[in-house]
Parts: C-alpha cells; structure tokens; sequence
C-alpha cells in the first residue's frame, strides 16, 4: 500500500538526488534535500485540503487531478515560475534567463543578485501575509498557547494583518534607502524598487485568495444546484442526467483545487529563493517535494482520514513566518542557505514532536478525562 501510494515519489527523490550531487556536490545534494523536506512540510496542510474535497470526486476526476493536475503542479509552478520572476526582475526573456543560468553562471548569479532585494520584498510580502492570516485566527486547537491566544484576540480586528505587512514594509524599504544612502548610494535607486515589489506581493496574495474563495463559492453553488434536482428528480419520477452535473461540480472542484495548490505553491518557491538561487537545485528540490504532496493526498483519501499529527499545520506556518523575516532581512544582509532551511525543518520537527506528544496524552486520558480536560489537552503547549 504504503510503496505503491509513494513509489513515483521515492523514484523521482533518487534520480533528484542523484541529480543533484552530479550537478553541485555534497552541497547541493544537501540543498535539495532541504528544499525537498521545506516543500513537503509547507505543502502539508495543502495535501490535507486536497485530501478532503478529491474524495468527493469520482474516480476519472480523481485521475485527471493526480495526472493534469501534476503537469501543472510540478511543471508549472515549481519550475516554470521561479524562472519567470527571475526573468521579470532581471528584464529578460525566460528564454535567456535559462539559457543564462546553464552557460553563464556568473552572469546569471548576478543578475539574481541585483533582482534579489525586488524579489525577497516579493516573496516576504506574500509569506508574510500567509503567516498574519492564521496567526490571528482564532482555533479550537492551539499549538503555542502563550502567543496564539492574545494574537487571535487581536486578530478581531478588520485588516490587521495587511496594515502590519505595509508596516513592515515601509520600515524595511526605508532602512534599505537609508542603508544604501550611507554606502553611497549605489542601491538608492531600488529602494523604490522594493516598496514596489512588496505591494505586489501583497497584491497576488489578495488575488489568489479571491480566487479560491470564488471557486469555492463556485463549487458550493453547484453542490447546492445538484442537491435541488436530484430532489426535485426524486419528487417528480423523472430521470435527470446527472453525468452533466457531476462533471460540472468535479470540473470546478478540479479548478478549485488547482487555484488552491498555485497559492500553496507560491511559498514553497518564494522560500526557495531564501536557500537558493540555482534554478536547477530549485527545480530538483521543489518537483521532488511537489510528488510527496500529491502522494500524500492519494494515501489520506485511500486512508479515508485526515491525519493525526495536528500541529504540523502550525509549524508548516511558524517556518512561513520565519522564512518571510529572513527574506525580508536578506535585503540588506547575507543569510547562509543552510541556516535558511534547517529553521523551517527545526520548526516542522518540533510541532510533530508536540503532535506525538498531544496523541499520547489523550491516549493515556481516554475515557476517563473529563470534556474540559480533553479540550486543555488538545489546545497545546
């Protein structure tokens, strides 16, 4: 069960491994090991979405989801997009932009390095404001008790999170002016840059999070639609032809999921930057991450459960947090890569450590803890 759900997976994690050491070494064998476990560990909770609307679906869309649905995933996002914004920030082609990174190396390092402060005011704009959004929710379960609780309380207040995210980002594009005005001004210019890119940021999370929400709109209307005829069907005797309606209700949860995994994805590879800018360990470590997620979502829908392990959901968020700050530094100031990941795996560990430890304390309660006990035990740390 277990080699057959993950068999594609282990295979492409061999070949990307091996890959990589062929390409770069230990070193990037060590890269994109970490981007691989960054990617799995942020794209956790997406496999678990994913996981409870496939089951819905019948098996053809199912199909459709794990084959299409992995084109675009893995082709898509997680190796054509990171060429993209390195094309758009460096003003080239994606053409030359590839074409640069694999016989002119040094050319292409460069050209990231000018684009780097556009692209971390991007991504930790966009990080960011994943992190802010379920901070301040409000939740049954809570990991981190002593900061989750007065943060959900002040997230009753109406666009909180976007007027931090603006907050941080006039701070840090004015210190980067500053900074570069002190140095004699050889970055001022990308000052203005920065404050750019960071709206934009904040634009595409606004976005992608209007269009999840009106495919999910979408996909609740046709539900409903289809609940009313086969009622209506049942009432009146007649044969109605549900094939139609259930290809219209599975081809919006098909693109409903497909709008989900884009802006899943969107903090894997912005967080890639944070580790690396090689396109190639990027593309080996994200497309291998990219497999175990949709493994995942076929093992918990075969499963027919959801997993246990409860806060990995908010670790996978803390790493997101961390990894905006450290983007958001790396404007001005060089992070080593490898202190990069081992941050967000660090954060992934600890809250499957504290998942284990929830599930053997309610185990050892059992029947015999009361309703109070059972919910203090669930809320977390």
């Amino acid at each position: 069960m277990l080699l057959k759900t993950f068999g594609w997976s282990f295979a492409v994690t061999a070949l990307g491994l091996v890959a990589a050491a062929f390409y770069g070494g230990w070193t990037a064998f060590g890269i994109v090991a970490i981007l691989a476990v960054l990617e799995i560990s942020l794209s956790f909770d997406n496999a678990v979405v994913n996981a409870g609307i496939l089951k819905k679906m019948s098996a053809f869309w199912q199909k459709i989801f794990l084959t299409v649905g992995v084109l675009i995933a893995v082709f898509g996002m997680r190796l054509v997009f990171p060429v993209v914004i390195v094309a758009i920030t460096a003003k080239k082609s994606p053409i030359d932009a590839v074409d640069l990174a694999f016989t002119n190396k040094d050319r292409y390092q460069q050209l990231v390095t000018d684009a780097h402060p556009a692209i971390a005011a991007f991504g930790g704009m966009f990080l960011l404001m994943i992190f802010l959004d379920f901070i301040f929710e409000d939740r049954d379960i809570q990991w981190l008790r002593w900061i989750e609780r007065p943060l959900a309380k002040l997230g009753k207040v109406d666009m909180l999170s976007v007027c931090i995210a603006l907050i941080v980002l006039l701070i840090t594009s004015f210190t980067f002016a500053t900074h570069a005005h002190q140095h004699g001004g050889a970055h001022a210019d990308k000052a203005q840059t920065v404050l750019i890119a960071g709206i934009a940021g904040l634009i595409t999370y606004m976005v992608v999070g209007g269009l999840s929400g009106y495919f999910e709109d979408k996909l609740e209307e046709e539900e409903e639609r289809e609940h009313e005829q086969e009622e209506e069907a049942a009432r009146s005797g007649k044969q109605r032809s549900a094939v139609v309606l259930a290809g219209q209700a599975a081809f919006f949860m098909f693109l409903y999921l497909e709008v989900l995994d884009a802006s899943f994805s969107f903090d894997g590879v912005i967080g890639a930057f944070a580790i690396t800018n090689d396109i190639v360990l990027m593309a080996l470590g994200l497309g291998i991450g990219a497999m175990y997620v949709r493994s995942l979502t076929v093992y918990l829908v075969r499963q027919g459960t959801l997993d246990d392990y409860v806060y990995l959901e908010h670790g996978a968020h803390y790493a997101i947090g961390a990894l905006a700050v450290i983007l958001m530094i790396t404007i001005q100031y060089q992070i080593n890569e490898v202190i990069t990941g081992l941050v967000g795996v660090v954060l992934i560990a600890w809250s499957f450590w504290s998942s284990v430890r929830r599930n053997r304390a309610l185990a050892a309660a059992g029947g015999d803890a009361g309703s109070d006990e059972k919910a203090e035990i669930s809320s977390g740390v």
